[in-house]
């Protein structure tokens, strides 16, 4: 135990500050990488996962999606990085390669396959929160966080809807757009504005559209 008497007032607070250095939790920060060193991404968050109204459909990567095969949608992840997924819940772990952008609800940070739902355990409650760890990228996949990012402000059922919010937005932003997305049974029009080349502009962009009362997220598109 350190006193005052034995060890002195400035020996203390040097111990104080490492005791408070070593406990407080270390963040790994995403961007930056550089090509060929290892990526860096860890984020702790809501997990979801998606199915049969997607399986057989194409992935943002043009890949067909296989429910059944180790894969996950990630907003802004390159795709082909591979992640490391734990369900805080039980302990399960998983791992995933990226080869589809989403989820495309707030507060969500990855969607899984159904078998990687599975080995988490988490088929049943459709969600989990879970920890997520890039750990590497599929071989043969392209090394690099250039890209081209945007921030998704909205989201419509109705086509007529989707292109008044677009018109309204595009008063004030540049390059507001609509994109279609399709599954088996549903279809949405989403409506989207910028294209920055790193997240972090696109980040700093999305507190601007927040200071009017706009809500939305970044999505890397590419």
């Amino acid at each position: 135990m350190c006193t005052l008497r034995s060890l002195g007032l400035g020996f203390c607070l040097l111990v104080l500050i490492f005791q408070f250095t070593a406990c407080a939790p270390k963040k790994v920060p995403y961007p930056p990488y550089e090509p060929g060193k290892e990526i860096r991404y860890r984020e702790t968050g809501i997990a979801s996962w998606y199915g049969e109204d997607f399986h057989g459909r194409k992935t943002a990567n043009g890949e067909t999606y296989d429910m059944y095969a180790m894969t996950a949608a990630h907003r802004t992840l390159p795709f082909s990085t591979r992640v490391r997924v734990t369900n805080l819940g039980n302990g399960n772990k998983t791992e995933v390669r990226i080869n589809d952008r989403g989820p495309f609800i707030p507060g969500r940070i990855i969607d899984l396959s159904r078998s990687g739902a599975e080995e988490l355990g988490m088929l049943g409650p459709g969600t989990a929160r879970v920890v997520v760890e890039a750990v590497g990228f599929a071989p043969g996949a392209a090394q690099s966080i250039a890209g081209v990012y945007a921030i998704q402000v909205g989201a419509f059922q109705e086509r007529g809807n989707a292109y008044r919010f677009r018109d309204e937005l595009g008063k004030r932003h540049p390059r507001v757009r609509v994109v279609l997305w399709e599954t088996h049974t549903k279809r949405f029009y989403r409506v989207r504005l910028g294209s920055f080349p790193t997240e972090q502009e696109a980040k700093v962009y999305l507190e601007k559209l927040r200071r009017e009362d706009l809500s939305g997220f970044v999505v890397r598109e590419d």
